[in-house]
């Protein structure tokens, strides 16, 4: 593959089922009634569907309502009609929301699996903004849309194991599935100029090749387009003709267009674009390549050689997987022995105009987050004539959902505003009088595109009123200077800092950095203790220069913000890699910065020798690695090129320290990230620093179980390689769980492993800043206790402005 996207991404629960968007703005205009709300630059897919970036989510969020929301605890409320009662900080607080939802876990039947429904019962007061009642139809509608084969959205409700879903999104029951699976494979690897015809068609042949290529060709394209104008903005400059960063950023017709461009097929003169194949596009006249035109050009360039391009150029997915299931949709059905194609899904269904049961094949702890769907109005997206639930229509024809995103810059839902435009950078709402807590007090609402070198003297000035800046030392003395009192909550600035969701760390690939080629053995494992006790060692001074009291320096592997996150006052609790090769602490709480080091370094020397390294006493350094293993070692961090990293320190003092015990350290400095990943993708780092988002579960399947390790045959994000057999079984085990407490002490054993294992070295836990003009914003109608799951507009319905004289 060309170009991969990291997967380091907010939970798809916070992208569809957060009640309220990320960052409300308020500035008082006309008698305190407009809230403006200093944002990063849009991308103007304002879908609770098709939302790829957090600032368009957020523009969606603000109009929809979901299905379930969570506490300040990020537990999920499940009484939202009855109302849900939890304790935060000291004080009792009672949450509401559309539904309630009661699960019941099955025995476990022959199989192994235990069965379990989840049945919703949803309000019957609720409006969407035009006045539109809400019904259980409006919830099915849009699970069938987030389910759909060709669905290229955020949320992953499809890959939960509901009953039929695979079967649904294939047209087709498994033995169809697994045929022409197994017939998409012989197909591919035949060629397009085959003429052996014994095993298959030359019509199916023709579809493989025709109508089932092009249709994976235009996903396979998009991904491309979506890769490259998430992680190759900061290129647009010098690359785009006359066109800036926002241009592209609000305009569909650039995006194909900077997408061409990054990616080696076209190039931009002024406002002209020509692509590969000398197709001209006069941009300035409104004339954009589409989508399908670039994958044409795609084909054109490499003269109709599928099997050419189809890894090369991917962004992240081969074409041929692509392919492949539209193949098996497409043709399956047509068997004679397919029984025809399945148009439902079996494990939804409904039972009243407000009522609907979900059948999973098996428990799993993740499902009810993503159950939680955003309830989009079938009316507005999709087609009331098209929806007949007794006979399989859904709103919109399967497999094909383009009437739905022709909604995609308008949004329309029951959250507390209603879209009204977007116009030269700024969003604008009404106050949606039909909200089912309350219309909102604060009768218009902007977001603002608003540059974050600007978003601190926006609300100073008095163009904004609440913004969400990045929390750097600049930043901070910004805020410090605007208040009379200098601290970062005055009379200008009020400050929120709030832990953000996930958490920095160092990683270290078993694969390339072990002994004899075992990973899993004491002597990898020891080398690696080594390393990474000196590297924790330094993590304390690094990151309180770099962040202050921004952020704390964390001992697991984990997010302080989840609930699974062991506490100091737990049994068992323990410094991140703070003990010798015999187990016992090297730190007191009386030794100084220096000490520490050279207890670190000591310990670490222990470390090595046990896993085979060569040590001479008398000059104090390595003279040999143990077969497999190596004195070189690279360290990988993507620091702007100018060092600029909370961990960049921690890799300095390191190198430092290894080179006088006789390494060689060579570390390297990304100015453009997306270079960085696309090498940790490759699974061609030794060292590296990076930094992983959290979700409301803590579920370790995808980050640490063995079947996802890059090195291991496996495709997803466990980059250490790690491969456990005892890990893996707690991951499943706890995945099987209802009982967070239960969960919890899996967990911690699970944390205790990767610690072992010495591949992950925690790092920080940093904080977000929202900013809010004290002036023009009632801060004692804010909501109390604002966590990183109940953001300050949870309960925006709520929040007033100041009085403010002319």
């Amino acid at each position: 593959m060309k170009k991969k996207v990291l997967a380091l991404i907010l939970s798809l629960l916070l992208v569809f089922t957060t009640v309220v968007g990320l960052a409300g703005c308020k500035k008082q205009y006309t008698g305190g009634d407009t809230l403006v709300v200093g944002y990063s630059y849009f991308s103007q897919k304002f879908s609770a569907f098709f939302a790829k970036t957090a600032y368009d989510q957020d523009v969606a969020t603000m109009t929809g309502v979901a299905l379930l929301g969570n506490t300040r605890g990020g537990n999920m409320v499940l009484t939202g009609i009855d109302g849900q009662k939890e304790s935060y900080n000291g004080t009792e607080y009672e949450y509401f929301g559309p539904a309630n939802c009661v699960i019941e876990i099955g025995a476990t039947n022959a199989d192994g699996k235990r069965p379990t429904t989840y049945t919703f019962t949803l309000r019957d007061d609720i409006k969407f903004s035009d006045g539109t009642p809400m019904t259980i139809d409006d919830v099915i509608f849009s699970m069938y849309v987030i389910c759909d084969p060709t669905y290229t959205g955020s949320s992953t409700l499809y890959s939960q194991p509901i009953m039929g879903m695979t079967e649904y999104r294939t047209g087709v029951n498994s033995t169809i599935a697994t045929k022409y699976n197994a017939l998409a494979d012989q197909i591919w690897a035949a060629g397009m100029d085959n003429t052996d015809f014994s095993n298959w068609t030359q019509a199916q042949q023709e579809s493989y090749f025709g109508e089932c290529m092009d249709i994976a060709g235009i996903s396979f394209t998009q991904e491309i387009i979506d890769y490259v104008n998430s992680e190759y903005t900061s290129y647009i400059e010098g690359r785009m003709g006359d066109y800036t960063e926002a241009d592209v950023a609000g305009s569909d017709g650039l995006k194909v267009v900077f997408g061409m461009r990054m990616w080696g097929f076209g190039s931009v003169e002024g406002t002209t674009f020509t692509d590969a194949t000398d197709n001209v596009y006069e941009l300035g006249d409104g004339q954009f390549p589409t989508v399908e035109d670039y994958w044409n050009c795609i084909v054109e360039c490499y003269g109709g050689d599928y099997a050419a391009f189809a890894d090369y150029e991917s962004a992240g997915t081969s074409l041929y997987d692509y392919v492949k299931p539209v193949f098996v949709r497409i043709e399956g059905p047509k068997d004679p022995a397919s029984g025809g194609e399945i148009k439902n899904i079996s494990g939804i269904v409904k039972t009243g105009d407000y009522s609907m049961v979900i059948t999973t094949t098996d428990f799993d702890a993740t499902t009810i987050y993503s159950l939680g769907v955003t309830i989009c109005p079938l009316h507005y997206y999709g087609d009331v004539d098209q929806y007949n639930y007794e006979n399989n229509q859904f709103g919109f024809p399967k497999g094909d959902l383009s009437l739905v995103a022709a909604k995609t810059t308008q949004p329309m839902g029951a959250g507390p505003y209603k879209f009204i435009r977007f116009e030269e950078g700024i969003v604008y709402y009404e106050a949606n009088e039909f909200y089912y807590k309350g219309a909102p007090k604060i009768t218009y609402l902007r977001f603002k595109e608003t540059s974050d070198a600007l978003k601190v003297s926006g609300v100073v000035g008095g163009d904004t009123d609440i913004t969400d800046p990045s929390i750097s030392n600049t930043t901070v003395g910004q805020i410090k200077d605007a208040n009379s009192n200098g601290e970062l909550t005055g009379d200008v600035i009020a400050t929120s800092l709030v832990d953000n969701l996930g958490y920095g760390y160092i990683g270290i690939n078993s694969v390339n950095v072990n002994v004899g080629g075992q990973q899993g053995s004491e002597a990898s494992k020891n080398y690696r203790k080594g390393l990474a006790t000196m590297l924790a060692v330094y993590r304390d001074v690094v990151i309180n220069s770099y962040y202050g009291d921004r952020a704390v320096v964390i001992q697991y592997p984990i997010s302080n913000t989840s609930w699974a996150a062991p506490s100091p006052s737990d049994t068992g609790y323990e410094i991140a890699f703070s003990k010798d090769i015999d187990g016992n602490q090297i730190y007191n709480t009386s030794m100084t910065a220096e000490q520490k080091y050279a207890a670190a370094k000591e310990a670490a020397i222990g470390y090595l020798v046990a896993a085979g390294f060569t040590y001479d006493e008398a000059t104090g350094k390595f003279t040999a690695a143990p077969e497999g293993a190596t004195l070189s070692l690279t360290m990988d961090i993507p620091a702007d090129g100018i060092g600029d990293h909370p961990a960049f320190a921690i890799f300095t003092y390191f190198e430092s320290a290894m080179e006088e015990m006789g390494f060689d350290i060579t570390i390297i400095d990304y100015a453009q990230s997306s270079a960085f990943w696309d090498k940790l993708e490759a699974n061609n780092m030794q060292i590296w620093a990076a930094a992983w988002g959290a979700s409301l579960d803590p579920d370790m399947y995808q980050v640490y179980h063995s079947s996802n390790g890059l090195g291991l045959g496996g495709t997803e994000s466990n980059h250490y390689n790690i491969n456990d057999a005892q890990l893996d079984a707690k991951i499943m085990d706890a995945r099987a769980s209802a009982d967070n407490t239960y969960r919890k002490a899996v967990y911690k054993q699970c944390l205790d492993i990767l610690l072992d294992w010495a591949v992950e070295i925690p790092t920080y836990q940093r904080k977000n800043c929202i900013i809010f003009s004290e002036e023009r914003v009632n801060m004692a109608t804010m909501t109390p206790d604002v966590t990183t799951f109940w953001p300050w507009y949870g309960d925006i319905e709520t929040l007033e402005m100041n009085e403010i004289s002319e």
